[in-house]
């Protein structure tokens, strides 16, 4: 490790420290105080590419691979363009959007750039990874009754927030990745970001018995990649029939075989605020875990290339590590009723336009 990485290493723990240290659980006003702490510092240069209107089509857009999409950048302020005092701040800002657990996900992913710039000696398909490369925005104007939102972006790494009334509406699509998904050599040989992600939804599979493996397994191989990719709607994917769940029925699995996929949906949930996650959970339990499906493929031993998908009534969740030889995780939490807020979109423009 060099000193620059491990100076960033102890950088993102202080970051760590000081930004959680002040979480409450009001998340709404703290988003909006944490919102315009960063904005009141900028430059008119940097606010051109940090705010932008609410109805802009960019706030209904992510992408969770490197870029450029058609030699476009990545929109947004990227940290490496803020000041050392702005880029606390802006950790400020992420850190009111996750719990410890998930900010700790968040900026291990960030600092996981450093480890691909230095394998791939500087630059690979016309791009050079950036640690720093990680880019801020809002969306209308941050208020704790108003109609707002924000997310932070960058290689494997997609938060989005949506907020209208004093409540987060919507807080999805939510991407974490993780390149590689073990380091396995240097001094941080050993770490893996989204470990239970990985190891609870194998222990699922593996605790199944034949005739319920039959059912959750669905294919041999697993594909390529997550299903859903960096589509916005994605009620028109192949191979993925939002209507007709494949897999596991949870009303099929024993006690222990549901609390683990309770789990396993829980260490997605609960990278989120403590309070929106758990009002998460509540929307996820009301129709019943019964209607959740757990689907798997490929191989069920460790290091087998698999991916497996958890679908439930109004939510779905990918987890996919196939490539770089079964070392590269990418997974991803949608909304299937309201992701990027749609629902609060629509209210907004009838509402501005009858005004």
């Amino acid at each position: 490790m060099k000193l620059n990485d491990k100076l960033r290493v102890v950088v993102l723990c202080l970051l760590a420290t000081s930004a959680l240290a002040a979480y409450k659980v009001q998340t709404v006003p703290e988003m909006v105080k944490a919102a315009n702490n960063l904005l009141v510092t900028l430059s008119p240069e940097q606010k051109a590419k940090l705010k932008y209107d609410f109805t802009h089509a960019e706030r209904v857009n992510f992408h969770f691979t490197p870029g450029p999409w058609n030699n476009v950048p990545r929109k947004g302020l990227p940290l490496r363009e803020m000041t050392p005092d702005q880029v606390k701040l802006a950790h400020g800002l992420l850190a009111t959007g996750v719990s410890q657990v998930g900010y700790t996900k968040a900026t291990l992913i960030m600092s996981l750039e450093q480890i691909l710039k230095e394998a791939e000696a500087g630059g690979r398909g016309g791009f050079v990874r950036d640690p720093d490369g990680y880019c801020f925005l809002v969306f209308g104007e941050p208020s704790e009754s108003g109609t707002w939102g924000f997310r932070i972006e960058g290689h494997h790494l997609t938060l989005n927030f949506t907020l209208s009334g004093g409540k987060v509406v919507a807080h999805t699509p939510h991407f974490m990745g993780s390149n590689p998904a073990e380091i396995r050599t240097g001094p941080r040989a050993g770490l893996r970001v989204l470990s239970r992600e990985e190891d609870l939804g194998r222990e699922l599979v593996k605790s199944l018995d034949a005739q319920q493996q039959t059912a959750a397994v669905i294919a041999p191989r697993a594909p390529n990649d997550i299903l859903t990719g960096e589509n916005l709607n994605i009620d028109m994917i192949p191979n993925l029939d939002l209507n007709k769940p494949t897999g596991i029925q949870a009303s099929r699995l024993n006690a222990k075989q549901l609390e683990t996929l309770t789990a396993l949906i829980e260490e997605y949930a609960y990278r989120m605020p403590v309070e929106l996650a758990d009002t998460t959970m509540a929307e996820i339990r009301k129709p019943g875990l019964d209607k959740v499906y757990f689907t798997w493929s490929g191989g069920v031993n460790k290091g087998d290339l698999h991916y497996y998908r958890i679908h439930g009534p109004s939510f779905l969740i990918e987890y996919n590590n196939t490539q770089n030889q079964g070392n590269h995780v990418h997974s991803v939490w949608r909304d299937l009723k309201n992701d990027f807020g749609r629902d609060i979109l629509k209210e907004h423009l009838k509402t501005a336009h009858a005004n």
